[in-house]
């Protein structure tokens, strides 16, 4: 047989599982956002109307997409480089050599990442409880007066980014600790003979040789941050005062709240624009952080 031909018999049944539950649904929905599909043409396809863009002319003159595209500009901003320098101080502490019971603590500080994010946010809606949470517990005790965390405006983002970087912060920092593996050692015997302080062992060994994971690690935290989403719904239902709807919630209410499918498959394309911008961002940022022979600066 042709070895062409049969590398692809080999990837038809993985294409045809990509193609049917990915490319398909993508396009369906690039199709719908074009539409008035709500629920009256759910009811009655005739009823479904070409409208082009008008959905996503419609979404930018709304004041409540430009408020939940904040929060959720606010929620990256401020999220993504806590949970990078949690996960990146998490695996320096792992890796050094006078850490002690490794296993347990890779576990330990792992088990929030593959724990369900609801029974999490649950938990810690009753640690931020107004009236009978241990944080407002713990305040009272130092004299301090209890904060409403959920039903301020001020607080609820801050609470939700608290609990995000604690819940996600384990995998980054499995994939900072893999990097820092891979560091040959001979380069940190070098830098210590020549006099090098801890400090300078990191800033011109460690940060440089990280580059690329730091790069990966970037745009899949940013990635996965702009897609908020379970911990308002679950914590806070988007209030108070609508302080916590991010964008994917703003999905969400106009798909399965109000059923206007249309709209929300809008609102689900221009998250994705902003996403992939602020991707070739990143990236174009890197490579200007780059020497010409490719090794970082």
């Amino acid at each position: 047989m042709n070895p062409q031909r049969a590398a692809w018999l080999f990837l038809a049944p993985a294409l045809l599982v990509l193609g049917v539950f990915f490319l398909l649904p993508v396009i369906a929905a690039l199709v719908l956002s074009l539409t008035d599909y709500d629920l009256y043409a759910l009811a009655n396809i005739h009823n479904l109307r070409f409208v082009a863009l008008q959905n996503y002319w419609a979404l930018l003159q709304r004041p409540l997409f430009w408020s939940a595209l904040g929060h959720t500009v606010y929620f990256v901003a401020v999220g993504v480089p806590l949970s990078m320098g949690a996960s990146l101080g998490a695996a320096l502490l792992l890796n050094s050599p006078l850490a002690k019971c490794k296993p347990f603590f890779r576990t330990a500080l792992f088990a929030p990442v593959v724990t369900t994010v609801v029974a999490t946010a649950v938990i810690w809606r009753y640690l931020f409880n107004t009236k009978y949470g241990w944080m407002n517990y713990a305040l009272n005790a130092l004299g301090i007066h209890p904060v409403d965390w959920l039903g301020d405006p001020h607080w609820a983002m801050p609470t939700i980014i608290l609990f995000a970087v604690w819940k996600n912060f384990g995998y980054n920092m499995i994939i900072f600790l893999a990097g820092l593996q891979a560091i040959p050692l001979d380069l940190y015997e070098a830098a210590r003979i020549d006099g090098a302080s801890s400090w300078r062992q990191f800033r011109h060994i460690t940060w440089p040789m990280l580059g690329p994971t730091l790069l990966m690690v970037g745009i899949l935290t940013v990635s996965g941050y702009f897609q908020l989403f379970a911990e308002p719904y679950v914590m806070t239902e988007g209030g108070p005062l609508q302080s916590t709807t991010s964008v994917l919630y703003l999905m969400y209410d106009e798909g399965f709240k109000w059923w206007n499918l249309g709209s929300a498959s809008a609102v689900a394309f221009l998250l994705f624009i902003i996403m992939f911008a602020v991707t070739v961002l990143m990236l174009k940022l890197s490579r200007r952080g780059e020497h010409p022979d490719g090794a970082p600066a």
